[in-house]
């Protein structure tokens, strides 16, 4: 038998027998990226859904940074927080470094431009069919942003799951500000790289095959969320409730 099958092996006995290292890490994964992703998702679909339906002076300026924030690398943003949040750093008051708490910043800062970005392209796409109508009806900027994002809330659903498959799959910020500290702040990639390392095959490869089935949870998750807005008629009422 070689070293793949033997890992292999173990690793599944790992997550069959509920190995309490094991679940203790993937448990604390998911509440970083839960946390995390509730409140990018809380600031950046307000944002998106605004930036989607307002007009004005540098808006294309703000549209690219936030393009940009894209595809800024984990490491970078984990660089920033960590200065943030050091000793000498203007949040270092906070004693919030290498902690629960510097890890969730870190990766709401990282996801926030993703749930923004895929929010103001869903609010704008449908503000160019609809938007016309709510503002003949006197509807401002404001209140044509929450109309639309409510009319989509099935497509925004999808944005928050993806902006969560985003958080829990990075690795350089909450490594950079977490510190891969056992039973504190080790998480499923962190843990993965560290294990793998250290030449411990078989906890490396068992949180890589959860992590691959949450991946994939999340996927099917949103291939159901868009089945079930197809199968749903929710858009018409909101435009006909609009007219009368």
């Amino acid at each position: 038998m070689n070293t793949f099958s033997q890992s292999a092996a173990t690793a599944f006995q790992l997550i069959a027998g509920a190995d309490p290292l094991l679940w203790s890490i993937v448990t604390r994964s998911l509440a970083v990226s839960a946390t995390a992703c509730v409140l990018a998702c809380a600031a950046g679909l307000l944002l998106g859904a605004w930036l989607g339906v307002a007009r004005f002076a540098g808006r294309g300026a703000i549209l690219a940074l936030l393009n940009t924030a894209l595809a800024l690398p984990s490491v970078v943003v984990g660089l920033v927080v960590y200065l943030l949040l050091s000793r000498s750093g203007p949040l270092g008051f906070l004693g919030w470094l290498f902690s629960f708490k510097a890890m969730v910043l870190a990766q709401a800062v990282l996801v926030l431009p993703v749930a923004a970005a895929l929010t103001r392209q869903v609010v704008e796409d449908v503000d160019r069919a609809n938007g016309e109508q709510l503002r003949s009806l006197g509807a401002g900027p404001a209140m044509r942003s929450l109309l639309l994002a409510w009319d989509e809330r099935y497509a925004l659903l999808t944005v928050v799951i993806a902006t969560f498959g985003r958080a829990i799959s990075e690795v350089g910020a909450v490594m950079i500000v977490g510190g891969n500290i056992e039973g504190f702040t080790r998480v499923m990639t962190t843990a993965i790289a560290l294990e793998t390392s250290k030449g411990d095959l078989p906890l490396a490869l068992a949180l890589g095959i959860v992590l691959l089935g949450v991946v994939l949870a999340l996927n099917a998750l949103i291939a159901l969320v868009r089945r079930w807005r197809l199968g749903r008629d929710d858009r018409v009422p909101l435009l006909e409730g609009a007219r009368g």
